[in-house]
């Protein structure tokens, strides 16, 4: 099996704690935390991960979450299958995975994750990390991020958790979008798709409001999990094979 590249300074040990409800068999997930103040000027060369134009010409704190992101990519395609892959970028800004992979990163202040596994396991894979909203900017977002009958019941929610679930929101579709969109090849946004409902152990029921194929329809129902640790959600939407 290929040895990985020492990490960077920038970059905490690479962690493997499931950090949601249900682990997912068959699945590999890593995460780490970094400081984009660390960010050396070779810590791409370094780390043999060859940073895209984009990257390049961008700050320093987009650079640490993407070197940080594929890091976490990489170290957990190399559990999946022992190959040193990095992820490139496609031309729909995802990442590219082998034929025979799926997967997921995300970031968000100060710190990364990736989630892999083989396709005949789980057909998609999508996770989101989200900075909690704070309760005023929760209630500016919620008519941009909620469905009609989510605001219903956002109005009838608490209000310690209000904030919370418009965060969840936000989040489980954004999962839901980075699950769907390689297997349907089609883009949807957050009007076509709704929380039913929520547990505050974890548990998401969602429902797709739009045709997106033959197989993922108007009415079709999903489950997501999430978790809060660190004023961050992490939120994931697992479709088995």
């Amino acid at each position: 099996m290929n040895r990985l590249p020492a990490l960077p300074a920038c970059c905490s040990p690479l962690d493997d704690r499931w950090l949601l409800p249900d682990i997912l068999p068959d699945t590999f997930l890593l995460s780490t935390c970094f400081d984009p103040l660390l960010l050396a000027s070779d810590d791409f060369r370094s780390s043999a991960i060859e940073p895209p134009a984009s990257i390049q010409r961008s700050v320093p704190k987009r650079q640490a979450e993407f070197l940080a992101g594929r890091i976490c990519a990489r170290a957990a395609l190399h559990r999946l299958d022992g190959q040193p892959c990095v992820p490139a970028i496609g031309e729909d800004r995802a990442p590219v995975w082998p034929a025979h992979v799926s997967g997921s990163i995300t970031h968000s202040t100060g710190r990364a994750a990736a989630i892999v596994a083989r396709k005949e396991h789980w057909q998609g894979l999508g996770m989101d990390l989200e900075n909690l909203l704070d309760p005023e900017r929760a209630e500016r977002l919620a008519g941009e991020i909620l469905t009609p009958p989510e605001l219903l019941r956002l109005a009838t929610t608490s209000q310690d958790d209000r904030a919370l679930l418009v965060t969840l929101t936000f989040s489980v579709k954004e999962s839901l979008f980075k699950a769907l969109y390689p297997i349907v090849g089609k883009r949807f946004y957050f009007e076509h798709a709704e929380v039913l409902e929520w547990t505050q152990d974890g548990q998401v029921r969602l429902r797709l409001l739009t045709d997106l194929s033959e197989q993922w329809r108007h009415g079709s129902e999903l489950q997501a999990q999430f978790g809060v640790k660190d004023s961050q959600l992490l939120s994931l939407v697992g479709i088995r094979a």
